[in-house]
């Protein structure tokens, strides 16, 4: 596989160096720095692939050996999620970028098309039993923020009863700064967050989808989908849809990529490898009823990008990141079942056979405990896991398995 990491540009605290020395060779990378909605000039893409590809503080400039591999992502606004008069203009806009993406030969683009929030967490830096620290989604502080912090109107209704009362004494037991920390984390933005709001803001872009159910938002991101695909296509750059994280309803919002139902819908709107997929297994493995090894066999021709981490489960339906050959993901029947899929791509001779995928969300770990860092991005936890991930590739290859039926 193409072992690619994350990165948030020239402020991330990762370098270019670290990430080669940790021995990734592509780069999944977005032009933060562009307002939603306005398209990625040709001149922006180029300068940061060069930036990326190129270092320029010698005479001559030497290659780094990194290559821009994955756009992650180019924002999908919220006009044209909600259907809005102006979403025609907005997606000639995406469709504009893709072109130039595509111009400057970046071959895959991962994107999402979650309503409001982008991934979600209620707790950045929960300590695990070894000091590490982890990123984690406890239901029961989700509702404590939705019920009693927002006071989303009818959001009891959402809940049980038990797991009500138990919001209502984990609301009642922290203080202020425990509560605006809380509120912080939900709707403030995460690493690679598309949006960040005030709770009166927030408030009012979940209002804005009060007539908006899971069927009018398939819709939304079908007619999206009919225009932009076939573009992608003809500018050769592979579309890869990522799951909801995570794969259910957050403030009664639509989730239209949370089980494989919902993906095959998507992937048979326009049939092409151009339309395809971000197999995700964290996010689709929260999930118990998502079958990854399963998802990976029957799709695979679509998998255009893969974020191979681990999620634990727990049984009010929260989960924390869990190192990534542990929890609830068989990441070794994933491997296995995407190592099975590139050898089919290579029988067949698909240019494309190297899946790129990368380490997610990883711990905070050793010495990045001391630092500043971006959470489940930082260097070391993310060099853990990049390197289990590279052993269990070598491992199953070595062993043979790939060559089996």
């Amino acid at each position: 596989m193409e072992q690619t990491w994350r990165w948030y540009g020239p402020s991330d605290p990762v370098t270019l160096q670290d990430i080669r020395q940790a021995g990734a060779t592509g780069i999944v990378t977005a032009l933060h720095e562009i307002p939603n909605g306005q398209v990625w000039p040709v001149e922006a893409l180029e300068e940061r692939k060069r930036f990326i590809e190129w270092d320029e503080s010698t005479t001559p400039a030497r290659p780094r050996g990194l290559t821009w591999s994955v756009i992650e992502s180019i924002p999908v606004h919220e006009d044209i999620k909600q259907a809005r008069p102006n979403r025609d203009k907005l997606i000639e806009n995406y469709i504009e970028s893709i072109r130039n993406a595509g111009k400057v030969g970046i071959p895959v683009l991962c994107y999402n098309f979650m309503p409001v929030v982008d991934w979600t967490r209620t707790n950045l830096h929960m300590e695990l039993e070894d000091g590490a620290r982890a990123l984690c989604f406890d239901m029961v502080d989700f509702v404590a923020f939705d019920v009693f912090i927002l006071r989303r109107k009818g959001a009891e209704k959402a809940y049980n009863a038990e797991l009500l009362k138990k919001a209502q004494r984990r609301f009642e037991s922290m203080n202020s700064e425990q509560r605006y920390e809380l509120e912080k984390t939900i709707i403030a933005g995460l690493p690679g967050a598309e949006e960040s709001y005030t709770l009166e803001q927030f408030q009012a872009k979940l209002d804005e989808y009060k007539n908006i159910d899971d069927k009018t938002y398939r819709e939304n991101l079908k007619y999206f989908l009919d225009r932009v695909a076939p573009v992608a296509e003809e500018s050769g750059v592979k579309l890869a849809i990522h799951p909801d994280d995570p794969p259910f309803s957050l403030f009664g919002l639509p989730r239209v990529v949370s089980t494989e139902k919902d993906l095959e819908y998507i992937l048979n709107i326009y049939d092409s490898v151009y339309n395809g997929f971000t197999m995700c297994t964290g996010s689709y493995g929260v999930r118990a009823d998502n079958d990854l090894v399963g998802m990976v066999k029957r799709h695979g021709a679509k998998l255009n990008f893969a974020h191979l981490r681990s999620t634990q489960r727990d049984e009010l339906n929260g989960f924390h990141e869990a190192g990534h050959l542990q929890g609830d993901v068989d990441m070794y029947g994933v491997m296995l079942a995407i190592l099975k899929e590139q050898r089919k791509r290579q029988a067949v001779y698909r240019p494309d056979y190297r899946i790129p995928m990368r380490a997610d969300h990883g711990h905070t770990i050793l010495d990045d405990l001391k630092k500043k860092t971006n959470p489940g991005y930082s260097a070391i936890g993310l060099l853990r896991g990049m390197a289990e991930l590279r052993g269990l590739e070598m491992g199953i290859k070595r062993s043979g398995a790939v060559f089996s039926e």
